[in-house]
């Protein structure tokens, strides 16, 4: 298993620099290192002016979601009700990140450690901007210009692929926000309020990350020109690492995207499909 310090200067070689906002998508397995090792090497290249951030969404509380379809695809409609029963609700400070990876959870159970309240795409963070850039999550804006990924934006946060493809770059998805009509959808979730269930359902952008790896490959070839690329490549343990400036990303999708997406159908206000994240 790889140490913290040699982590830290393979962060360090790749550009990360002491004080930085950084998201964080990470698979530990390719990294070869323990969740704690990982975090201790991130903490300590950020340094105490740092902050650290992550993604840790949830789904399984949704009933508009892939994962929801699948589990009741074969169940009878009591079966159905059953379940929907069981669904455990949102809690932001208890509820486990769902596909998310261990560092995700390692940065959410961390002594310090800050939750955005949304309940399928909260953020975690530790580190001198955590509270700032957590704060004020609208529940009906996933990932716009009300979620901490705006924020994160206009922070000029860098985003670090650790191990992981621009598949899972949720960047992009702040671009989506930015089309014109862009298609919509209704999301229901249910969620802790006062110490009871409450199911709560609101519209917001149809998010579809389906050609996210496409974007992401196109981004980093285009800007790859002159002695600075945008996106620099390197290795971190075993995993191959790319970071990049997020408003670039932001910048180049909403160029990308626009014109290719489908514009939003006044005619039906809730749209869905199988690439949708929720």
């Amino acid at each position: 298993m790889t140490g913290a310090a040699p982590l830290a200067r393979e962060l360090t070689a790749l550009g990360v620099p002491p004080g930085a906002v950084l998201l964080v998508h990470a698979s530990l397995q390719r990294v070869g290192a323990a969740p704690e090792t990982v975090l201790a090497a991130l903490l300590d290249v950020l340094g105490p002016e740092g902050t650290l951030v992550v993604p840790t969404f949830t789904a399984e509380n949704s009933d508009t979601s892939p994962a929801y379809r699948d589990r009741v695809r074969n169940l009878t409609a009591d079966q159905v009700a059953a379940y929907r029963d069981r669904m455990p609700p949102f809690d932001p400070g208890t509820t486990p990140s769902q596909g998310m990876g261990m560092l995700a959870e390692a940065v959410r159970l961390s002594p310090g450690a800050v939750r955005s309240a949304h309940p399928q795409t909260s953020f975690a963070a530790l580190g001198a901007r955590a509270a700032e850039l957590t704060a004020d999550h609208d529940e009906s804006c996933h990932l716009g210009p009300a979620s901490p990924l705006a924020r994160l934006e206009q922070a000029d946060a860098r985003a670090l692929l650790l191990g992981v493809g621009f598949e899972v770059c949720t960047s992009f998805h702040l671009a989506e926000y930015r089309l014109p009509d862009a298609p919509r959808r209704e999301y229901r979730c249910v969620v802790l309020r006062d110490g009871e269930r409450h199911w709560t359902s609101f519209e917001d952008v149809a998010l579809d990350d389906g050609d996210f790896g496409t974007l992401g490959a196109d981004f980093e070839r285009l800007t790859a020109e002159g002695p600075d690329p945008v996106v620099r490549a390197g290795p971190v343990g075993g995993a191959d690492a790319r970071l990049f400036p997020m408003a670039a990303a932001v910048a180049f999708a909403t160029r990308r995207l626009a014109g290719k997406r489908p514009r939003h159908d006044r005619s039906r206000p809730s749209q869905n499909g199988a690439q949708f994240l929720h």
